[in-house]
């Protein structure tokens, strides 16, 4: 193990940047559960769905100040490390990177409308793989310029909203806001109903994602984040490269920054008894204040994997991070298969400090079957799809006993 401040060998930067990776996903849950159990709008306004008050408004006011935007951050800045590792380890083995990049992340874009219009209209792999097909040119930038650019495309969905907000006539929001007590319950009786039927809502609300949703507002998000990460990336935070007091810094000014930006948002939501004239510019909010409080999280990750980096926690989550693209469709199967009506039909019933509980049954689930099926196999199953269909390759999926 390294010394406090001095440098940290490979396997536990390896280990660091699987344990973040797994820290992400599972952080993810917490707010895709409200739209695997609850009608789509929640996410924007939760006052228009189910009860918000007691301990369930706790659990959306826990969820929302540290959680909601800062974990799918966090995942997609390690996206954007993940692009850089891709193409250097290519490259190192004297193969064009490029070539097979865009078979790589064209596969991905394959498996995210599978997902997408299959299983689940809130995916998010078709938004990476096609972003990821930009971003890659830019992959060996200095750090700096990455950063600065990725900057600047963050702004840009921000800066077309707050205009929108300051121009629209807020009863033009009202109907997307707070809609029709009608239209809620026919979601809710669509996600009730089968799968085919289910079909109504998914196809449309995908579709909108991958268009209008993507254009105006998910390319630059995710482009932005994946530069960042990048630079994160190549400046070594992500790899546990840098001295400790680096990363209690990152902990110390992202958690007051973020969470600071966070709660005034808060405040301003509800001072403003949640009016639609006021959507836009609450959104900006969290927005901005989800960056520097993911960077706390790499900050927390990098400092405890370093002081444990053969502990249990760390192992366990590590596990996750390695098998993060299963784990994500599994979070679905499992999430439709409760709460759509081809499974148990629970759309729309439980209450948020139930949907709570779920999320942490699953990660139940997920946790243990993520270390025991690594003691067995190399790769996570889809893991080893995607592989075998970017390398054209078959690479053995399970250890021989001497590697056990």
């Amino acid at each position: 193990m390294s010394s406090e401040n001095g440098p940290t060998s490979p396997s536990e930067r390896i280990v660091g940047l699987d344990a973040l990776r797994g820290v992400a996903l599972l952080g993810i849950l917490v707010i895709n559960i409200r739209v695997f159990s609850m009608p789509e709008v929640v996410l924007s306004n939760p006052t228009t769905y189910g009860d918000l008050s007691g301990g369930n408004y706790w659990v959306w006011f826990v969820g929302h100040v540290f959680v909601e935007g800062k974990f799918i951050t966090l995942f997609t800045f390690l996206f954007g490390a993940g692009i850089v590792l891709f193409t250097r380890s290519v490259e190192k083995r004297g193969r064009s990177s490029l070539g097979l990049h865009v078979r790589r992340f064209g596969w991905l874009v394959a498996f995210g409308l599978g997902h997408a219009y299959l299983l689940w209209y809130g995916d998010i792999l078709v938004a990476y793989g096609v972003c990821a097909f930009g971003v890659v040119v830019l992959r060996d930038r200095p750090p700096r310029e990455l950063a600065r650019l990725g900057v600047l495309l963050l702004l840009i969905p921000s800066v077309i909203e707050v205009l929108s907000g300051l121009t629209v006539d807020p009863t033009a929001l009202a109907s997307t806001w707070r809609p029709p007590e009608t239209a809620l319950r026919a979601e809710v009786e669509t996600y009730r109903s089968g799968w085919l039927t289910q079909m109504e809502h998914r196809v449309p609300a995908a579709f909108q994602r991958q268009t209008s949703g993507f254009l105006g507002y998910t390319a630059f998000r995710v482009s932005g984040s994946m530069l960042l990460g990048m630079a994160l990336f190549r400046w070594g935070v992500l790899t546990n490269d840098r001295p400790s007091r680096f990363y209690r810094r990152l902990i110390g000014i992202g958690a007051v920054s973020g969470l600071s930006v966070v709660l005034v948002g808060v405040w301003y939501i509800q001072v403003s008894d949640w009016s639609a004239g006021t959507a836009l510019f609450w959104r900006q909010f969290n927005y901005w204040g989800s960056l520097p409080l993911a960077g706390a999280y790499v900050g927390a990750v990098m400092l405890y994997c370093r002081r444990r980096p053969e502990g249990v926690a760390t192992r366990a989550l590590a596990a996750v991070g390695r098998t993060a693209f299963s784990n994500y469709i599994l979070q679905t199967v499992l999430a439709t298969s409760i709460f759509y009506g081809h499974g148990l039909g629970l759309f729309g019933q439980v209450s948020r400090v139930e949907a709570l509980g779920i999320v942490v049954a699953i990660w139940a689930i997920q946790i243990p079957l993520s270390v025991l099926w690594l003691r067995y196999f190399r790769f996570g199953p889809m893991e080893w799809l995607w592989r075998v269909l970017t390398y054209g390759t078959r690479p053995p999926l399970r250890l021989d006993r001497t590697e056990r």
